[in-house]
């Protein structure tokens, strides 16, 4: 039988959730997705029209739609993830499946060792994690090892052997580490409620040891061993300390996860935070790259799985900033205020921080990574139709109506160009016009690039609002340019962004990157215009006096100056030393003007 035709495998599809799979002409598996509705959702990716170019390229390439139904939207989320790790198909997200976390072990045994593990064996043992950090471990162990005695050896401690005097005790039972139940000196039902407490602990509950420490103390001191007491009186303290600096929110907030995330336009950062009575026991963040524009929702849900399967965790709420869809049997709370906002803010937080610490990273080591991430986000944030590669600023300097003068910057890659850097002296505008200004400094620039051939920017940044902005247009409008640059005005009081044709200004976020480059453009134009019309008034200064002398013209005072250095020096300077500059006659007719009587 020929295999169905796509239109036919769509519209075959069932309307059960479940997950579908799409593979090209090759047979080579390209995509998977869960779905609630199988039909609607697959049918979606050939009756939309897509924006995101990488879809479109996917729907072309999609030859094979195969499918699985599940009996809940669980099933669907662990089947896809399950399907994505093992094909790793080449229009998913990835998630790197790290088997190299660190855990820690109660071992199945007579006497039961507690001690870190890479490595998972189900043989009965209890494991503890895993853990982000083996810091955290060794913390935990260390603080674990000061409460308890426990043994260190890899003895096989069965009763028989004990019994048959095959073990002498060590040297960790001398310096009293181990209380030596190789002889028989500690029984077994004494050691492993030592056990039961340690459990608790690294569940993160410490109320049955400090309970019981307490306890043992009061009894040391009513018997009048004070030495005893003390030393429980230390573990104790140990053991506030601890919890101290681990419980961070009310102790009844326990078993819960919670998930958070911040993204920009090519990755999304997760970050898992694992509550057990108030104390944060497990911290991870992952980063996710995007492959097809995926939402923050679509992101969010699948790290979810992915998180909760890779830590092995079971708990049966979660807090998440917005609804996400997990299926049956998890509890979805999505915090307003008191504890648990503060605790989901601060899952936040972390989540910001390893994306900077990332940024800050990829800025050293992946140079064009950061560039591509930085173009990518302007492109969304601005509403632009392409990546502004290529940025131009003008700004407009005058003093009182004096010396008009204009800067262009140029930013390329988001960073300065300092070479291409423009200045304009204002010709046809007088007096202190600077809507009139902008028009015509815009016009010469863009006037110049056309005739030169020059490439043109993808977007021009007018300082000032809707005046400057419209007079701008003018000037793209009269060289035909106004469909072929993306323009925008920003107004310094509020830093509103300004559109033309649109009189709702944007407001972008005051610590966005976007606006931080935008800022970074304008302070430049306004630092660079400034520095032009301080020379060219400082130069009328000094100049307008010594033109006033008879008989000295342009290249005389261009002379004098080079020599001198300035006006002041030419005004102090004795006949001789004029002489050796200009020449006789006209060192006399300067001289003269300044020591006239």
């Amino acid at each position: 039988m020929d295999k169905p035709t796509l239109d036919i495998q769509l519209k075959t599809l069932p309307d059960s959730p479940g997950v579908y799979q799409y593979f090209d002409a090759e047979g080579t598996i390209i995509y998977v997705g869960k779905a609630k509705n199988l039909k609607k959702r697959v049918s979606s990716y050939f009756t939309k029209v897509h924006e995101n170019g990488k879809t479109r390229v996917l729907v072309k390439k999609i030859v094979t739609v195969k499918h699985i139904v599940v009996a809940t939207e669980t099933d669907a989320l662990l089947l896809e993830n399950n399907l994505i790790k093992k094909h790793k198909p080449r229009y998913n997200v990835l998630l790197k499946d790290d088997k190299s976390y660190p855990w820690i072990c109660i071992k199945k045994e007579r006497f039961s060792r507690v001690f870190p593990t890479r490595r998972v064996i189900k043989d009965g043992s209890e494991y503890f994690g895993p853990y982000t950090s083996m810091k955290t471990v060794s913390t935990l162990l260390d603080l674990i090892k000061g409460l308890y005695q426990l043994r260190t050896c890899n003895y096989d401690l069965a009763k028989e052997k004990v019994d048959s005097g095959k073990y002498k005790v060590c040297l960790e039972y001398h310096l009293g580490n181990c209380k030596g139940g190789c002889e028989g000196y500690e029984t077994e039902i004494n050691y492993q409620e030592n056990i039961i407490a340690i459990r608790e602990i690294l569940k993160g509950n410490f109320k049955d040891s400090l309970g019981q420490f307490k306890r043992q103390m009061k009894d040391y001191a009513e018997n009048m061993e004070f030495e005893l007491a003390q030393k429980i009186k230390e573990k104790i303290i140990v053991l506030e300390n601890y919890q101290a600096k681990s419980t961070i929110i009310n102790p009844k907030i326990s078993n819960v996860d919670v998930f958070s995330i911040v993204s920009d336009a090519g990755y999304g950062y997760v970050n898992f935070l694992q509550i057990s009575y108030g104390s944060i026991i497990r911290s991870h963040t992952l980063e996710i790259k995007k492959k097809l524009e995926e939402t923050d929702k679509e992101l969010l849900e699948l790290a979810i799985t992915e998180i909760r399967q890779r830590f092995n965790s079971n708990s049966k709420e979660i807090y998440v900033p917005f609804k996400v869809n997990l299926g049956e049997g998890i509890k979805v709370t999505l915090p307003q205020l008191g504890d648990k906002k503060r605790i989901l803010d601060l899952s936040v937080r972390n989540a910001k921080y390893y994306r900077l610490e990332r940024f800050k990273q990829v800025k050293i080591t992946d140079p064009d990574r950061h560039v591509k991430r930085i173009m990518a986000q302007m492109k969304t944030d601005l509403r632009l139709s392409e990546e502004p590669r290529h940025i131009e600023c003008f700004d407009n300097s005058n003093i009182q109506g004096t010396h008009p003068v204009a800067a262009c910057v140029v930013f390329k890659n988001g960073k300065p160009s300092k070479k291409e850097y423009r200045h304009f002296n204002i010709k046809t505008v007088v007096g202190p016009d600077d809507f009139a200004s902008m028009e015509e400094v815009v016009y010469r620039r863009y006037k110049r690039l056309v005739e030169e051939e020059q490439p043109l920017p993808q977007l021009i940044i007018i300082d000032g609002g809707k005046g400057q902005l419209s007079s701008a247009l003018k000037s793209l409008d009269a060289l035909n340019l106004r469909g072929e640059i993306a323009i925008i005005g920003i107004a310094k009081r509020l830093e509103e962004l300004f559109y033309p044709d649109d009189s709702i200004p944007l407001y972008l976020d005051k610590k966005s990157e976007t606006l931080k480059i935008i800022q970074q453009l304008r302070n430049e134009a306004h630092r660079f215009g400034i520095e032009h019309h301080r020379n060219r008034r400082s130069k009328t200064a000094l100049n307008t006096e010594m033109e006033t002398i008879p008989g000295i013209g342009e290249k005389t005072i261009v002379d004098l100056l080079k020599a001198f250095k300035s006006a002041k020096r030419v005004a102090n300077a004795k006949l001789d030393e004029l002489e050796v500059v200009v020449g006789v006659s006209r060192a006399e007719k300067i001289y003269n003007y300044y020591h006239k009587e």
